[in-house]
């Protein structure tokens, strides 16, 4: 009986999800180890290429609840004054019942507000396609059950289309100053319809992401504050879409090469009300052009005693700058 109810209610949340289409977006917990994903604005940030790879794996004591893979590229061109990036992702849900797709591509073009090069301002705009499909086949429902023989019956819930693809536009700003930075990310600006049935009118919401940090370095060599001394790097981050608000506190200790952190997750409003979600530790490394990052998301909602948390695994790779030309200064914010 526990395993055909909890068979019966991850059905049942991922019909339920396909129908109404309260679409939400995955969350990553390193946050700045994906960061044209959280806002295109950060987009040639690094200034030579760079290649990230991610993947996420929620609640993993439900079998195949949720698994996530990431991958992007950005540099910055100095022929057309910005960053250009290409972000593809693959989210999946329910051991492959519920599969989202999608591929955009962003150009952030730098302002710089002095002539040395001490503050920025980037604006961009990002296009993307997302593909999602659904097996009806692996879904169950009510009628399909005997109460003595289980799943017997042909159910008379009548499935919708198998898959639905549609365009969508994203936009965002970035500020940055030697040690400070604020930006705006607004994905799904025009909430693209999604839904699986021709007849609703479900769309995908407008998410909005706010990010800000300040470093503080915690030495000097006569009064110049040198890379190689450690730092502290507090960071805030607020996310909206439909009714989930979210608000994200996070602190890193950086001392080359190794980078600790300490994020806690609180949702202000959801459509359960105000709640505590995770606390998450994570831990990193950087060695020349490498970066490799690891978190885990230890869950203190309802959910603590049956999800297992959240893995999450993040792999970055620098590039030399092809290019001759003005050098940029990167911006300075966390890399995890």
């Amino acid at each position: 009986m526990r395993k055909l109810f909890i068979t019966l209610l991850i059905g049942f949340a991922f019909f339920a999800s396909s129908w109404q289409l309260a679409a939400q977006d995955p969350i990553f917990t390193q946050f700045y180890a994906n960061p044209i994903y959280m806002n295109p604005a950060f987009a040639g940030t690094n200034v030579c290429p760079r290649l990230v790879m991610n993947y996420r794996n929620q609640w993993p004591s439900i079998t195949g609840a949720y698994i996530t893979y990431n991958a992007s590229y950005d540099q910055y061109f100095e022929a057309i004054r910005g960053g250009i990036g290409v972000l593809a992702m693959s989210d999946q849900a329910g051991e492959g019942v519920l599969t989202h797709n999608s591929i955009g591509m962003m150009y952030a073009y730098r302002l710089g507000l002095d002539q040395r090069d001490r503050y920025n301002i980037n604006f961009a705009l990002q296009g993307s396609y997302y593909a999602k499909s659904i097996d009806w086949g692996k879904l169950t429902f009510g009628d399909q059950i005997d109460s003595r023989d289980g799943f017997v019956y042909t159910t008379s819930n009548i499935p919708g289309n198998e898959h639905v693809s549609y365009i969508d536009f994203s936009a965002g700003a970035l500020y940055y100053a030697p040690r400070f930075y604020f930006g705006v990310g607004i994905n799904h600006l025009t909430e693209p319809s999604n839904s699986f049935y021709d007849s609703d009118a479900s769309v995908h919401y407008r998410k909005i992401t706010v990010q800000t940090g300040y470093e503080i370095p915690l030495g000097k060599s006569k009064g110049v504050y040198q890379t190689s001394y450690p730092s502290l790097f507090p960071s805030l981050i607020y996310q909206q879409q439909q009714q989930f608000h979210q608000l994200n506190y996070g602190l890193y200790f950086n001392k080359t090469p190794m980078v600790v952190g300490l994020w806690y997750r609180h949702f202000l409003s959801s459509p359960v009300g105000g709640y505590a979600d995770a606390i998450a530790i994570l831990a990193g490394f950087e060695y020349d052009k490498i970066k490799i990052g690891y978190s885990y998301d230890i869950t203190v909602s309802e959910l603590e005693n049956v999800s297992g948390g959240a893995h999450e695994i993040s792999f970055t790779l620098k590039f030399n700058c092809p290019e001759k030309g003005p050098k940029y200064r990167p911006i300075k914010c966390p890399v995890f």
